[in-house]
């Protein structure tokens, strides 16, 4: 007799309770933050690079210091670096608060930009290699499932949010942001947080350089963060989002805020309908179809002047996506070991967080001068290009079935 499926396996396990509360609120925050942001840049220069810009801001610090930052977290104590990392971004985004109010210059707000991204990958791999130590392995699956949806319920109501408190005050969006990240720090205080053993281990280039490793060996690994890089670097029309509402759908800043939410709206349906299903079958065929879709919906809210249309598109963008969240997040920590776990994550936020901010730079340049709807359109196109690229070079994927059976496969 089949084991009966349980939806909250991972909410009866207090500790991922306590967890998941403080890291909902400082990501709505965030969020919020990243209206307000890419609102300003364009409102107070005019100009589709600033908004590239803002991408490029945020991926330096990604390219330089993710591997560093994955070393730290399989070094140290994970609960510790995620606050020391949520301490710089409070400040940051306060001192971001106070450029926007004073109307300070905004080549210093491009450089509070970076510190923040930096507070934020420095952190990131500690706190992402935390939650196989929070659940066990058996619940894990669901716990990711129930993190991606959260994240974009929270991604839903954060920009919508944000666009209503930029009408009122810019500003205050980052103080918001800065509390969100405060209360977390308060949360992971109250964590029964037992990390494991940590191997003895060199340090020098090579145990750095040990999830890339990992990663080249484990070829599933890097065929699904490399489809998400191309994907995601040509397919990213989010940045651009402000010259829509503006220029071409005239929503003004709520319904630039209904855009921002439309892709977290569509995210957060899936990941609840995914909580609820039996566990995903071809998990590899139905992952790069749903990439295609993306490419498609990508090529349609490019064309589109209708408000209704490009908020469908992009609520169809967010669903899809949220199928390669899942199946890369759960096959990255079920296949990595628990010592390797922060400069594997390390590895992947190099692959998705540059991906996504150098995404917003090439959407911002070829926007620049080719404008914003040959931006999208072209993106998206590219996007199917990939996925047939990938179909063709990777049985591996194509053979993934059920993603708690797949194994690694390891070379050498």
């Amino acid at each position: 007799m089949a084991e009966k499926h349980d939806p909250y396996a991972a909410f009866r396990i207090s500790d991922y309770r306590i967890y998941v509360v403080g890291w909902l609120v400082a990501l709505m925050g965030t969020r919020i933050q990243t209206v307000a942001i890419s609102w300003e840049m364009y409102q107070r220069t005019g100009e589709a690079l600033s908004l590239g810009l803002v991408g490029l801001t945020l991926a330096i610090p990604t390219m330089l210091l993710a591997l560093p930052a994955g070393y730290l977290a399989d070094r140290f104590e994970r609960r510790k670096l995620v606050m020391l990392s949520l301490a710089g971004m409070t400040m940051t985004s306060l001192g971001l608060g106070y450029l926007s109010y004073t109307q300070g210059s905004t080549n210093l707000m491009y450089a509070m930009l970076f510190l923040d991204a930096t507070a934020i990958v420095l952190g990131r791999p500690a706190r992402t290699a935390m939650l196989p130590q929070i659940v066990p392995r058996e619940v894990f699956p669901n716990a990711v499932t129930w993190n991606t949806t959260l994240m974009q319920l929270a991604s839903v109501i954060g920009p919508a949010l944000g666009g209503i408190v930029i009408v009122y005050s810019v500003s205050a969006s980052y103080v918001i942001c800065a509390l969100g990240s405060l209360f977390f720090i308060g949360i992971l205080t109250r964590l029964h947080y037992r990390p494991g053993p940590r191997p003895s281990q060199p340090r020098n280039l090579d145990t750095l350089l040990q999830g890339v490793k990992f990663v080249w060996d484990e070829r599933i690994l890097l065929t699904l963060m490399s489809l998400d890089l191309f994907a995601v670097l040509l397919g990213g029309a989010v940045y651009l989002l402000p010259i829509f509402a503006t220029d071409i759908l005239k929503a003004g800043a709520t319904g630039y805020g209904w855009l921002q939410a439309a892709p977290a709206a569509g995210s957060a349906l899936m990941a609840i309908s995914l909580v609820y299903l039996p566990p995903m079958r071809r998990a590899g065929r139905v992952l790069l179809v749903a990439i295609a879709g993306f490419g498609l919906a990508t090529i349609i809210f490019g064309f589109s002047t209708s408000f209704p249309l490009s908020w469908a598109m992009l609520f169809l963008t967010g669903a899809l996506d949220n199928i390669s969240m899942v199946v890369r997040q759960t096959l990255t920590q079920l296949l990595t070991p628990d010592e390797m776990r922060g400069r594997v994550s390390a590895v992947g936020s190099i692959f998705v967080g540059a991906s996504n901010e150098l995404g917003g730079l090439e959407s911002g340049l070829v926007a620049q001068y080719f404008g914003p709807v040959f931006s999208v359109v072209s993106g998206g196109i590219g996007t199917l290009v990939v996925v047939a690229t990938a179909a063709l070079l990777s049985p591996r994927l194509l053979a993934v079935d059920k993603l708690h059976e797949t194994k690694p496969e390891r070379i050498g």
